[in-house]
Order: C-alpha cells, then structure tokens, then sequence
C-alpha cells in the first residue's frame, strides 16, 4: 500500500477531502445528511495563510470544514435554502387553513422580502445579528412597526420550522421586537364612558347617520369583531333563548369577491347572551330590512342586516368609513373633540367596561373570543388609579354591610336568651 500523502504547494499535507486547484485555491468535497455530494472552497488553508491579492475574502478552508463537521455532528442539515424559499415552504404549510386576509399579508411580506437582499441568503447564514439587522433596516426605510411586527410574525416561525427540521442550530429571529424597535404605532384605547355616550347620541341624532345607530350600538355592546357582526344573519339571532350566535365572518377579497369565512379559532366560535338593549337593536334592524327583495346568497348563507347602495352585504371596509366621517363631522361641529374611534375601539371599549364591571377573566375570554387568556389580562393591566380607588370603595362598602348583617344576627341571639 502507497504511504504518498497528497500535499499543497507549500508541502502541506492535506486531509481526506481537501485538495488544491492549479490557480492555487482550496477545495473541501464531503457528503451532506442528504446523501447529496457538496463542496466548499477557500484561497486560505488556514488562519495563517495571507489572502492573495485581488482575491474575495471566505474564512480558511479549515474553519469552514470544522463548521460543517459541527453541524453534521448536531444532525444539521444543509439543503441550501434561502430565507425566501424556507418562507415559501412554511406558509405553503400555512396557507390552506388561512383566510383571505391572512393570506394577503404573507403575500406582503413575500414581496418585502423578494425585494430585500436579506430574502436571498442562505438561512444558515443568518446570524441572530442579521435578523436584528434586518428589522431594524426596515423600520429605517420607513416600514411601521405593524408591518414590521408581520414580517417577523413570518420569519420567526418558518425560521423555527428550519431548527425543528435540523437545518439550523438555532432560531435568529427568537426575541421580543418590542426590546429591538420603537413601537410607534397608535394604540387603540377604550375610550371613556363619556365619549362614547356623546358619539352615539350624535349617531341617534344625526338625520344621515342614524340609520346605523343599532348596529354601532350592537357593536360597543356585544365587542364583536366587525367581521363577525358583518356576518351575522337573521338565523343567527334568537330573541326565544336571548342568544346570538357567532360562528362566522363575512370578508371580501381584493377581487371583489365575498366570502364567509370560520374563526381562525376554535374560541372565536361562540354563543353570546343578549341583553333587552341589544335584542330590541336587533328587532329595529330587522324590521328596517324588511324592504329587500332578493336576498344575497354568499357561501350557502343569507339574511344579512345591513346592505350598501348595490343591495351587496356590507363590509367592514364601509363601516370604518361611517365611523371616520362621524368623528369628523362631529368635531365639526363641536369643540369638546372626540378622540378616533373605529369598530375595533368598540370592542377594546366593551372589553374594558366589563373587566371594570367585575366580571372574570375567564369568563370575559369566553365573550371576547380571546383564544389567549394573556390578551384578555392584558386589559385588566389598562385599568388605572381611578378603577382601583372604585373597587376597593366596593370592597369596603361590602365589608361593612357583612359587619352589620352579623352584628344584627349577634344581636337577635342575645335578645332571644
């Protein structure tokens, strides 16, 4: 058996899978976990060698070698991916349970990443830095921090789907983007027993906006989302049993088309009691829709409340715009301004004025639809000074009536001796 050892141009002996092209270059061919022949290369055997002139700088030929050793060690495996092909392959995991709008926002954050130079590298290039990088980029270019806050709700679990597969030995993008950015998005607060008092005597008696007086009053009484009450249909409301239930939505697509679409949880399907102020809501809409003459079918479903001026159900889409131009006129039209109020302040609004009624977390879940209890104590953390100061007065005054109930039954024991 030959004892010749293979060696470089400075007398270097070279190891199993290394050898040296004519222009002097490295080269390192092994087998990835694949079964699939891969090769590497480097213009440096080792940390010492100089980098020839003019030549692109890659670690030493060696270093890389102990990387993938490492790698193949941990069960890490190389497939090439870029960040914007592992993104593709989760959301084709993703997108047959989405709805249309979830869809369209991965489709966004798709085409941010196409355009992006991030979107090409090899996800095993990306370090925990680059991620941080990345986003912080984005937000320099002008991106929200809503749309940033999509982008990683993207890359963050495709990029755990790469660690789980043993592509990656880690997740980069595994932080809280509120320790990375600013958030300088506005927040949707509840807004005061006052203001929303004003804003629905200005719908009840504005000779325009009046005809959507039941359905905003349903809306700040119930915290349905404004898909789900766009949604609901004479079928769904049952003055017999007072309840109503809420078991879909009604959305259309960029195209034009209407869908109805189930909750994205199981938490969002529920049957929500009604109150007399509700139900009688309810029964004015029903008989102000008496007029329709063809009632429009979507996805098996019919017997919606309120139409546009086409006879088409309407959307959430028109209810945010009567909602802008009331605020507007009402401001208008008074000095004492109303603060920006959309359907989703509606609800934040009635989820708040019943964790300030007392009632439980578990139960105010159950109303809102919250599939996590966390987004539900979250509101509970709003409430300030003023609602604590009120619940211990509460506390105190229950106290003191149990102090006399017992103090009068001592008594009556002590006369009956």
């Amino acid at each position: 058996m030959s004892d010749i050892k293979r060696r470089d141009n400075k007398g270097r002996v070279l190891m199993v899978g290394e050898s040296q092209l004519e222009d002097g270059s490295y080269i390192y061919r092994y087998t990835d976990s694949f079964g699939k022949r891969k090769k590497i290369m480097s213009w440096r055997l080792t940390k010492a060698d100089p980098l020839p002139a003019g030549k692109r700088f890659k670690k030493p030929l060696r270093e890389q070698e102990a990387e993938i050793q490492r790698q193949l060690h941990n069960g890490i495996c190389d497939d090439g991916s870029t960040v914007c092909e592992l993104v593709e392959k989760y959301l084709n995991i993703k997108i047959p349970k989405a709805t249309h709008n979830t869809i369209a926002n991965y489709r966004t954050v798709q085409k941010i990443l196409e355009k992006e130079d991030f979107g090409q590298k090899p996800i095993q290039k990306i370090k925990y830095s680059d991620a941080l990088s990345f986003l912080v980029h984005l937000q320099s270019k002008g991106k929200g921090y809503s749309s940033i806050q999509n982008v990683r709700g993207v890359l963050r679990p495709a990029f755990e789907l790469a660690f789980r597969d043993g592509l990656i030995s880690s997740n980069p993008f595994a932080f809280q983007l509120g320790d990375v950015l600013i958030n300088d998005s506005v927040k949707r607060e509840a807004i005061s027993p006052g203001d929303e008092r004003r804003f629905l005597e200005f719908v009840k008696n504005d000779k325009h906006f009046c005809k959507y007086y039941e359905g905003i009053y349903i809306l700040f009484k119930t915290g349905l989302r404004i898909s789900e009450f766009c949604g609901l249909t004479i079928h769904d409301i049952d003055f017999e049993k007072h309840e109503l239930t809420v078991d879909h939505q009604l959305q259309r697509e960029r195209s034009g088309k209407y869908v109805v679409v189930k909750p994205k949880t199981e938490a969002g399907v529920r049957i929500l009691p009604m109150k007399k102020d509700v139900e009688d809501c309810f029964r004015k809409i029903i008989d102000n829709r008496q007029g329709v003459k063809v009632e429009t079918m979507v996805d098996g479903y019919s017997g919606f409340l309120y139409f546009d001026k086409e006879g088409k159900p309407m959307i959430s889409m028109h209810w945010e715009k009567y909602f802008q131009h009331i605020c507007q006129k009402y401001n208008k039209i008074y000095k004492l301004q109303l603060p920006k109020i959309t359907p989703h302040v509606c609800r934040h609004t009635y989820c708040s004025n019943m964790a300030r009624s007392g009632i439980s977390a578990k139960t105010l879940q159950y109303l809102m639809g919250h599939s996590d209890i966390s987004v539900t104590l979250n509101v509970y953390t709003h409430l300030g000074l003023e609602d604590a100061k009120k619940e211990i007065s509460e506390i105190e005054v229950k106290e003191k009536k149990k102090a006399r109930r017992k103090k009068n039954i001592s008594n009556k024991k002590v006369a009956s001796l």
